[in-house]
């Protein structure tokens, strides 16, 4: 099966989503490669980038189901990398 390395840019605005975002990142838990988030205080928001590389309709599927949540939004950026999961 062909696979994409993409990141997946989200932006919480609303805090009690938070344990849903988590929740759909744990299921897909086997395909991230890594995240990283971070608190802008000053804004009230959080900023989170998530690494993945899983097939195309994998990825989308997940920026759309953490799009869905409230106050929250995610954007994808695809890399030209695609290769074959073992």
């Amino acid at each position: 099966m062909e696979t994409r390395v993409a990141l997946i840019g989200v932006i919480v605005e609303n805090n009690d989503s938070i344990d849903k975002l988590n929740s759909i990142l744990h299921e897909y838990g086997d395909y991230i490669i890594g995240r990283m988030g971070v608190p802008y205080r000053k804004k009230g928001i959080n900023i989170i980038s998530i690494a993945i590389d899983a097939p195309q309709d994998m990825i989308n599927a997940l920026s759309g189901k953490i799009g869905r949540l409230d106050g929250i939004n995610s954007k994808i950026a695809y890399s030209n990398y695609i290769g074959l999961d073992k």
